[in-house]
């Protein structure tokens, strides 16, 4: 009997550096775990952390694929930290229950293993075959059907040589913790004095007694879905925010499920408001009906100017749902990820995750550039604390130089400043308009990620404690040390003048670039400090581009955004299959004499040099 499978195609093949994180191994039964151990599966190594919104969508985008080849395929996270809090041990632990991660993790705090596989990007994927060769890389989102596609290759390839070994593999899921609540994102009072809550890892919303711990009532069925239906048989996927509007009910950013959810509290009735179900996608629609518009990530909601606005952290932008004619559209941002003020179509934000309403502003917890930003009346989008992506701290004093670390909610407070949930602090902090001022209120929280005002206190969902905790709003503010810090990762070395940047991507095996309508790929590049490019920054459709650096700036940051879409290769198709691949990259540079003068960045493939 003769094989009649087809030869498998050429492909460049790397060995694969061993594995090594300080932190030691998660899900594993606390069994320690080397490549050689592997050897015979395929590997798939998945570089992330767990402030990162794109990290979050590719866990997702590799739950399917994770349980069809579950005898063949070992996917590993690499948890590879940007911010300070991201390297304590518990944190990971923490993340890797909050997100429901179901393979083996390496606690990687000093970034040994992102170094060795010359990593660039949250998040990266690298395709190790069985036997122990680097054979494909993937940053960013959207490359699940390419590596499918792959793994499936690898499977018949290297069942075909005998190196392929099936069978078990090393995830040991971790005991459940008997805690009311697990995770909880977001809290918001009730008419009758009682709290909702939304339950994010388990899947539900609770509503608590007014003594914030005795359960009154469970919605949803607790299992991960999107299903409309009663109290018991509604389904969330990590819902987070919450907001009360006029008519009573209450609507909920289900965020895995990218959708806006309404909730009677009533009857317990759970319906769904805006979203299709799926992830919005470079090219869709950013306006219309809301059930046909794809919405990315909603992590926050509230009601403003007659619209209920939603944070949308998965595009870094801010949309509204008009419930006048039941439609959604962008109110803010470009979807480029940075720190950007200016008029709402041009500004830019990073994960805006927390969302609070006063009468002429609209408070914007922008967490992954550590910022307080807020919208004006007229739409123009202004900063009061923060830098931008790279600078991230424990400082009080005026708010130009204050630094605070990755928060998640904003609270409006009656005298007119708001109080931040400032999560990897571990702390409450006011910013004052009036006074320009930042001050800590409490500290020693766990990852507060939201607070609720009640009476003269503050209620603040102490998220990684599982609980929620009453505070007494202080008179004075908490003296804290000040900290300051930049992310760790090393900079590249790169010569002053001409530098060759290139962003590699190789369309996936039966795929090539989709040019039906025009060019199929974007880059987007700038700079900070901005005088770091002397010529290149701006946007263009070339994944190739020649930099000049200016010699008289030692060291910034180069800020890339690549797209590239491809297309099923199949001409009798009138309607190929297509997908979209994209990444941010922010490369810390250092010129110095001899330095490269050629930068690549791998979207999807193998950098040829490399090989």
């Amino acid at each position: 009997m003769t094989d009649a499978s087809p030869a498998p195609r050429s492909r460049a093949r790397v060995r694969a550096p061993q594995l090594t994180g300080k932190g030691g191994w998660l899900n594993t039964g606390e069994k320690q775990y080397t490549l050689a151990d592997l050897r015979g599966r395929i590997v798939i190594l998945d570089f992330w952390t767990f402030c990162c919104i794109n990290c979050l969508h590719v866990l997702d985008e590799l739950r399917e694929l994770e349980e069809k080849h579950r005898d063949t395929v070992v996917i590993i996270g690499v948890h590879s930290p940007k911010f300070v809090h991201e390297a304590e041990h518990q944190a990971v632990v923490d993340a890797v229950e909050r997100y429901g991660v179901e393979h083996p993790v390496l606690d990687d705090p000093e970034l040994a293993t992102w170094k060795q596989y010359a990593v660039r990007a949250w998040p990266t994927l690298v395709v190790i075959d069985p036997e122990g060769y680097v054979v494909a890389q993937h940053a960013g989102e959207g490359h699940a059907h390419a590596i499918e596609r792959l793994v499936t290759e690898l499977e018949a390839e290297h069942a075909a040589k005998g190196t392929l070994r099936r069978g078990d593999g090393p995830y040991v899921p971790p005991e459940p913790e008997p805690t009311v609540l697990r995770f909880p994102g977001r809290a918001i009072a009730l008419p009758g004095g009682t709290f909702l809550v939304s339950d994010t890892t388990r899947h539900q919303l609770v509503e608590l007694a007014a003594d914030g711990e005795t359960v009154v009532r469970r919605i949803g069925s607790g299992a991960r879905g999107l299903g409309d239906g009663t109290a018991d048989s509604a389904a969330f996927n990590e819902p987070q925010g919450l907001t009360l509007v006029e008519d009573g009910s209450v609507l909920v950013a289900d965020t895995v499920n990218h959708a806006l959810r309404r909730l009677d509290l009533a009857t317990g009735a759970v319906t769904t408001l805006a979203g299709t179900g799926r992830q919005w996608m470079q090219g869709e629609a950013t306006s219309g009906p809301a059930r046909e518009v794809s919405l990315s990530s909603p992590w926050d909601v509230a009601q403003w100017q007659g619209k209920v606005w939603i944070a949308m952290a998965g595009v870094h932008q801010l949309w509204a749902y008009d419930p006048a004619d039941d439609t959604v559209s962008v109110t803010a941002g470009t979807t480029n990820e940075g720190l950007v003020d200016g008029p709402g179509a041009e500004a830019w934000f990073a994960q805006p995750s927390g969302l609070a309403a006063t009468a002429d502003r609209l408070w914007v917890a922008d967490s992954e550039t550590s910022a307080l930003r807020w919208v004006d009346l007229d739409g123009a989008v202004h900063t009061a604390v923060g830098t931008g992506l790279f600078d991230f701290g424990h400082r009080d004093g005026a708010a130009e130089q204050a630094l605070l670390q990755h928060p998640l909610g904003v609270t409006a407070l009656p005298d007119g400043s708001v109080a931040i949930s400032d999560t990897y602090n571990h702390a409450l902090r006011r910013y004052d308009p009036a006074t320009g001022q930042v001050t800590t209120l409490a500290t020693d929280l766990r990852e507060p990620s939201d607070a609720v005002l009640v009476g003269d206190q503050i209620v603040v969902v102490e998220s990684a404690r599982h609980r929620l905790t009453r505070l007494r709003l202080p008179e004075e503010a908490v003296r804290v040390e000040s900290v300051a810090h930049r992310t760790q990762r090393a900079a590249t070395e790169v010569a002053a003048g001409e530098l060759r940047l290139e962003v590699v991507f190789q369309a996936p095996a039966g795929q090539k670039l989709d040019t039906r309508y025009g060019p199929s790929t974007r880059l987007l590049v700038s700079a900070t400090p901005p005088e770091l490019l002397d010529r290149g920054e701006g946007s263009g459709t070339d994944l190739i581009r020649t930099l000049t650096l200016n010699p008289a700036v030692a060291e910034g940051v180069l800020h890339v955004s690549a797209m590239a879409a491809s297309c099923d290769d199949a001409p009798a198709d009138e309607y190929p299959a297509c997908h979209v691949h994209q990444q941010d990259w922010g490369v810390p540079v250092r010129l110095t004499e001899g330095g490269a003068d050629r930068l690549p960045l791998v979207l999807a493939g193998m950098d040829d040099q490399d090989a």
